[in-house]
């Protein structure tokens, strides 16, 4: 039941949260009725309701097509390859500013590390491709000094390598700002576990292991349960700036995909079917997370 006296004594919050309550209806709800577009022949010259109604044939051409097929794998590769980089990396790197007792040193690290964050994919893919260029590149050029290769590598034209590439240009921008959530959790870590460790004759590693870690792992989880809702997310703009006829089938991802073989071919009813299938499949993830999670006794979205 609403309560009513709660609700008047807090009007100016709701009156304050309309206009966003009405940007979302807007722009994430009045547009699912497009969704129809997913079992129409879709001709932008007939009327909405003119159209040719056809059923699930897009979504069986999607599910039976090899081009599809090969997408789900790199999506689901790449997104994968992310999610544990970004989770293992943005875990170590904050343990390891929370142990810089140098407070001007742990901030210069901090700031340097999430700068690559407020890069656009643009501007960061073009360096990643200079980083790997076959003239000059610096990844080229210390490997060949260190004699780990024998002769400069196309990295970016060979598909076995770019999954790699991709999980460790993500870690690199994100790593930084990944970490502030986690270095957020540990100072809410109650001090007086460190020096209850300290006075037991804990080291650091072993307070790491036993205070801090367990400390953050109800943020973990949480950020865990949303980014396996987003396992076919792989991203768009990376792939697609770095990727080329090459390495065609280990770069094209479900977005590239849509935008290549749905919208810039007019075929709008397929584009919209796929985009349908990631969201079921996002959502279906998602709950399906939570309620692990629920069933383990951990911390959950709902």
């Amino acid at each position: 039941m609403f309560d009513w006296t709660t609700i008047k004594s807090q009007k100016q919050l709701i009156f304050m949260s309309v206009p966003l309550l009405f940007y979302i209806v807007l722009f994430a709800y009045v547009p699912v009725w497009g969704w129809l577009m997913a079992f129409q022949n879709f001709k932008p010259a007939k009327g909405f309701f003119d159209q040719e109604w056809v059923g699930f044939k897009h979504f069986k051409f999607l599910f039976t097509d090899d081009t599809f097929l090969r997408v789900m794998r790199n999506t689901i590769g790449m997104s994968l390859i992310n999610l544990v980089l970004g989770f293992v990396s943005a875990i170590v790197l904050a343990l390891l500013l929370n142990e810089i007792k140098n407070l001007l040193m742990k901030r210069l690290v901090q700031t340097i590390s999430y700068l690559p964050h407020f890069l656009s994919w643009v501007i960061a893919a073009g360096i990643v491709a200079t980083s790997l260029s076959i003239n000059d590149g610096i990844v080229n050029t210390v490997l060949l000094k260190l004699h780990i290769i024998d002769e400069p590598v196309l990295w970016l034209s060979e598909g076995k390598y770019f999954w790699g590439i991709v999980g460790a240009s993500n870690v690199w921008k994100e790593v930084g700002w990944n970490t502030i959530i986690y270095l957020a959790a540990i100072a809410s870590i109650d001090p007086s576990l460190y020096e209850a460790a300290d006075m037991d004759g804990a080291n650091r590693y072993q307070k790491m292991l036993y205070i801090t870690l367990p400390g953050i792992k109800a943020t973990f989880v949480i950020l865990l349960i949303m980014s396996i809702g987003h396992i076919l997310d792989a991203g768009f703009e990376i792939q697609y700036l770095l990727g080329n006829g090459l390495v065609a089938d280990w770069s094209e991802t479900i977005d590239i995909f849509v935008l290549k073989y749905g919208i810039a071919q007019f075929n709008y009813s397929m584009a919209t079917a796929g985009g349908i299938f990631k969201t079921v499949v996002s959502v279906t993830l998602l709950l399906m997370a939570n309620w692990i999670a629920k069933r383990l006794g951990e911390e959950r979205l709902l």
